[in-house]
């Protein structure tokens, strides 16, 4: 499901993960949605300046460069920067990828119009400065779209379970809430939107199968029980200061 990381020590997560997972009918499924649910709040990229924070192997990266995005990924781990860089190659894409963290962006401020992250503070202790630093680089009127692994689903209640039984991966897991994302972007002096989600069916591939065309109608409703979760923020414009009329006199 992961986008990307946030440190190349990440246990058992790398570029052939991505792989396996996209490559079954659950996670193809899976994968889709919560694309779709993205590429939403993204919204029309032609033209825009788009960093995405923890590209991982640059899947998304690459389908936002097709829709006519500028982008640039950054990542961790160098392993899925350079996993990012072959994809790009195989695709013509003309894009850059380097490393780098997501807690200190490797960029000036206010150079991106749109930066995007997806899974990347569910392997965050201190999920604050990173949303401060994503912030940072984005322009006045910018969007950040984030999208996070849900607290209240049978996903995350399995991922518990797998990191109370020795799994490292899981161990460092942190699930939130709608309204935890919404602070984050509030506390980083972001202006968000309401959160979406998906990702409603347990991980079973049946049920991947009946419900999925259900997915939507359910993210209409209520995002407990979802996955996945997604929000979109906006960075404010800065204000002029009104002319002071005794000033001219």
């Amino acid at each position: 499901m992961a986008s990307g990381t946030d440190s190349p020590l990440i246990p058992d997560l790398g570029p052939d993960v991505y792989v396996e997972w996209r490559g079954s009918e659950i996670g193809a499924i899976t994968e889709h949605l919560q694309r779709r649910l993205v590429l939403g709040l993204l919204g029309d990229v032609r033209g825009r300046r788009v960093l995405d924070v923890g590209c991982g192997d640059g899947d998304l990266a690459v389908e936002l460069w097709r829709r006519g995005a500028v982008v640039t990924g950054i990542d961790a781990s160098p392993d899925m920067i350079d996993a990012a860089k072959a994809r790009a190659a195989r695709e013509g894409a003309d894009m850059s990828f380097m490393v780098g963290e997501a807690a200190s962006v490797p960029f000036d401020a206010e150079r991106f119009d749109v930066v995007v992250a997806v899974t990347i503070l569910c392997f965050v202790a201190d999920a604050c400065p990173v949303l401060r630093d994503m912030a940072r680089v984005l322009r006045p009127g910018g969007t950040l779209v984030i999208g996070e692994l849900g607290k209240w689903s049978l996903w995350a209640a399995v991922r518990r379970i797998r990191a109370w039984f020795g799994s490292n991966l899981w161990r460092r897991g942190r699930f939130r809430t709608g309204g935890e994302l919404r602070h984050l972007a509030i506390q980083a002096g972001l202006k968000p939107g309401p959160v979406l989600g998906s990702i409603y069916y347990p991980r079973w591939q049946r049920a991947a199968r009946l419900l999925a065309a259900y997915d939507s109608s359910f993210g209409r409703l209520t995002t407990l029980g979802a996955a996945f979760l997604a929000l979109s923020a906006v960075k404010p414009a800065r204000r002029v200061p009104a002319l002071n009329r005794f000033s001219r006199e």
